[in-house]
């Protein structure tokens, strides 16, 4: 099991930064790609960043060059760098760890969410 703990949500102006943390614990070792996901409402849920145990990285198009995710392995802790944020990045955001076996099953294991709310 692995355990997913967010922090760093909030409401932030159109135009600010935000940074958010995703503390991992458990079979972490057992962990192939971790990311970021949100769902914004009457929307589904969408991949936003996404980073693989030897460090490549993978964004959705409506984040590329203002949203950074990376990791701090010493703290078992991903972050996802946020700026330039538009009110259209408003939804709660999800931390994901996902483990794959042989056969190519995924399983993933998701945080409890953090509300991101852009507005004036």
């Amino acid at each position: 099991q692995v355990q997913l703990v967010e922090s760093g949500g909030g409401l932030v102006q159109p135009g600010g930064s935000l940074r958010l943390s995703c503390a991992a614990s458990g079979s972490i070792f057992s962990i192939n790609v971790m990311g970021w996901y949100r769902q914004a409402p009457g929307k589904e849920r969408e991949l936003v960043a996404a980073i693989t145990n030897p460090g490549s990285t993978n964004y959705a198009d409506s984040v590329k060059g203002r949203f950074t995710i990376s990791r701090d392995n010493a703290k078992n802790t991903v972050y996802l760098q946020m700026s330039s944020l538009k009110p259209e990045d408003t939804a709660v955001y999800y931390c994901n760890a996902a483990r794959y076996y042989i056969g190519g099953t995924r399983v993933d294991y998701w945080g409890q969410g953090t509300q991101v709310t852009v507005s004036s």
